[in-house]
């Protein structure tokens, strides 16, 4: 389970957690807008989205809106809005562009909110943070929408994908980011995972995860390499994470292949 970095009670209806992810997968930058009914008249949001950062600290950050924050406004004027028109749970994803990115670090920082300027500026950036995920779904945007792949009949996309799962077999042990990935092949990000998946039949992430598990079986079993070498040579943060990744892709632990 990510473990909670920190808090920011922004108000009595306005809270955000922050946690660090746990193990060693890339970490993809996303966004959900989720809308939660509490009565036929009142439902309350969660904000969700993950950062990556090119120094490793990536973050998980989860914005709860209370129904009575939402309940400052008419019913008929929330139910205008794309995000708010259901009967039941929703989920819209969201972009984590520019704008967005630069609310999230203001809070992936921990700063005490010891004076009541300082939580109004939170308030605003919390604020600012809803404005722009409603804001999003309104210009109807329709994420990842390749229904066949149909990019995939030109030899030039499919090179793209050729070249980005070289990329990951150079770099399977290193630190490397589906947007960064992306930017390497000159490809839209929806359109790589889509692609990827298509040809080799699995996600980035299963991919680059079973590239290490296999790398790792080697490095144990054949070369009989300690298993703290084997773990810090592919990028894993820790032994324990390491031994997680390794049992639930093997059934074993990485002693066991040990001579």
């Amino acid at each position: 389970m990510p473990s909670l970095v920190h808090q920011y009670e922004v108000s009595a209806w306005l809270h955000i957690d922050v946690y660090a992810p746990v193990g060693d997968d890339l970490v993809e930058e996303t966004g959900r807008l989720i809308c939660l009914p509490v009565t036929d008249d009142a439902f309350g949001l969660q904000l969700a989205f993950t950062l990556a950062h090119s120094d490793g600290t990536d973050a998980i950050l989860l914005m709860h809106v209370h129904p009575q924050f939402l309940a400052q406004w008419p019913a008929s004027l929330l139910h205008n809005e794309q995000a708010f028109r259901f009967d039941h749970s929703a989920e819209h994803e969201l972009r984590v562009d520019a704008p967005i990115k630069g609310i999230l670090n203001h809070f992936t920082v921990n700063k005490n909110i010891q004076d009541f300027s300082t939580a109004m500026v939170y308030m605003e950036h919390a604020i600012q943070l809803l404005r722009r995920s409603v804001e999003q779904l309104n210009v109807h945007f329709a994420p990842c929408v390749v229904p066949a792949c149909r990019f995939l009949a030109y030899e030039s996309e499919r090179e793209k994908i050729h070249k980005a799962r070289a990329i990951l077999d150079a770099h399977y042990d290193e630190r490397l980011t589906i947007k960064d990935l992306s930017r390497k092949v000159a490809m839209n990000e929806c359109y790589l995972k889509k692609g990827f998946k298509t040809l080799t039949g699995c996600t980035i992430h299963e991919y680059i995860a079973a590239r290490r598990i296999a790398s790792a079986r080697q490095m144990l079993q054949v070369e009989g390499r300690p298993v703290t070498e084997v773990a810090a040579s592919l990028g894993y943060s820790s032994i324990s994470h390491f031994s997680t990744a390794f049992k639930k892709a093997t059934g074993l632990k990485p002693c066991e292949l040990l001579h």
